[in-house]
């Protein structure tokens, strides 16, 4: 979206003093327009459209400016302050490794680093043996991509099919690019990868039998294509869930499609760059599915701050690239190495996905009494654990996106953010670690908000 996508004119709100919740300037902060308006002179506008809040401190779960107003935050910066803001433990070990001092060892060893490999290993299922560790979704997804095309050359297959989900997003580099779902975004490339190929996603609300609804997808590419599976395929890259709308596959999809990949010697690999670390309310959010993938992507949630993405695999998956064959600049650094260490420690010593699931059940229940306050405009709500994405559409289906923008900015100037995702859906991530109380808070500023609006 463009840069002016929500207004930049501040106006005068209803203040709001609550315990989480304080607004005592006009909206946006006048002070802070002249600061945007730099911003604007100063940086590609590719990187713009997000509400017009500059964050001055971020703790636990509440953001705060420095003109004295507080926002409960349903957003954990798209998904990353998973622990929550400022975690002590996280604190604490960064205070730590700057006080030693260490920043940066590019592939070199660190204590931290093997002690961060260590715990990711012994933390997470049995088949995860090895982890590659790097610093944005997008590469692990491309090093996914590798891989299964690796593995498919190593067992002789003859092409190196990758099989996507429309709709899907794996990042924003020529490979994830390729795998997304829509083609739009890659008309910059010029071209189309032959060996990528995409079935429909199976949105819950329009599929009766979805173990059908794979096998007449899979039968439609095969015959279209000309494709032998066992030949031409090597693997299925899958989002854990749709991002857009936070929406689960059937799981009666997921298991179709693992026999198919089973029968035909394919690898699954899961994108997890939303759904891991706790946020669905288990470590990962493909153990809703009841099935172990080949290959995990993981970013966001894996710190609660600094740059950290994980592919994770078996050592024989791992060790098919030669020394020296993949690495990359940030790779491993001590920096985000402690902040993965503290923020594992913060999701499973601490109970933090425990309390994702309870809050969880909480939060959906009374999303679901919104739903039903607002039929004629909320039409799902999609998600699991405290992840949840609200789908607007009108009584014909279409989609309410302006709707959903004007939720979002009402929602701001009484002290929530919410993710705005651009579309007909409002998409809602607290961290972890927000209470009880200030989640149900958060829960009724966006109630009055839709109300408001509609």
């Amino acid at each position: 979206m463009a840069s002016n996508s929500f207004s930049l004119n501040p106006i005068d709100v209803k203040k709001v003093n609550t315990k989480f919740r304080k607004i005592q300037t006009k909206i946006p902060v006048p002070e802070s327009i002249p600061l945007f308006k730099q911003l604007f002179n100063l940086e590609t506008r590719a990187m713009h459209g997000q509400i017009p809040l500059i964050w001055d401190k971020a703790k636990d779960f509440s953001i705060y400016d420095k003109w004295g107003n507080k926002w409960i935050d349903f957003t954990s910066t798209i998904f990353v302050a998973n622990a929550g803001h400022a975690n002590k433990r996280i604190l604490d070990g960064l205070k730590n490794l700057l006080d030693k001092p260490l920043l940066h060892t590019y592939t070199y060893l660190s204590l931290e680093r093997l002690d961060y490999l260590k715990y990711l290993i012994e933390n997470t299922p049995a088949q995860f043996e090895k982890a590659f560790l790097l610093s944005a979704g997008t590469e692990t997804t491309e090093v996914a991509l590798k891989l299964m095309r690796m593995n498919g050359q190593k067992i002789a297959k003859e092409k190196v099919g990758i099989i996507c989900l429309q709709g899907s997003y794996h990042g924003r580099t020529m490979g994830a690019q390729f795998m997304n779902g829509p083609s739009s975004e890659r008309n910059w490339i010029a071209y189309e990868d032959p060996n990528i190929h995409h079935i429909q996603f199976p949105y819950p609300w329009i599929v009766e039998n979805p173990e059908e609804f794979f096998e007449n997808e899979i039968s439609v590419l095969l015959k279209k294509k000309g494709l032998n599976a066992k030949k031409h395929l090597s693997g299925f890259m899958l989002e854990t869930y749709q991002g857009w709308g936070a929406v689960f596959y059937p799981k009666e999809f997921i298991k179709a499609l693992e026999r198919f990949a089973k029968e035909n010697s394919m690898l699954i690999a899961f994108d997890e760059m939303q759904s891991g670390f706790g946020r669905t309310g288990k470590l990962f959010g493909y153990q809703h599915y009841d099935i172990e993938p080949d290959i995990l992507c993981c970013g966001k949630g894996a710190s609660s701050g600094p740059p950290l993405s994980i592919v994770l695999g078996s050592s024989e998956l791992m060790d098919l690239p030669n020394i020296g064959s993949m690495s990359s600049t940030h790779s491993a650094n001590p920096i985000s190495c402690v902040a993965g260490l503290e923020n594992m420690k913060a999701l499973l010593e601490d109970g933090l996905i425990k309390k994702a699931s309870l809050l969880g059940d909480i939060f959906h229940q009374e999303l679901n009494r919104i739903r039903q306050k607002y039929s004629n405009h909320l039409k799902y709500i999609s998600g699991k654990g405290l992840v949840a994405a609200l789908i607007f559409l009108d009584e014909s289906n279409n989609p309410l996106s302006k709707l959903c923008d004007k939720i979002s900015e009402l929602a701001f100037q009484r002290g929530l953010l919410v993710v705005h995702t651009g579309r007909e859906s409002i998409k809602l991530a607290p961290p972890l670690s927000i209470s009880k109380e200030a989640l149900l808070e958060g829960l009724e500023v966006l109630d009055n908000a839709i109300g408001d609006s509609i």
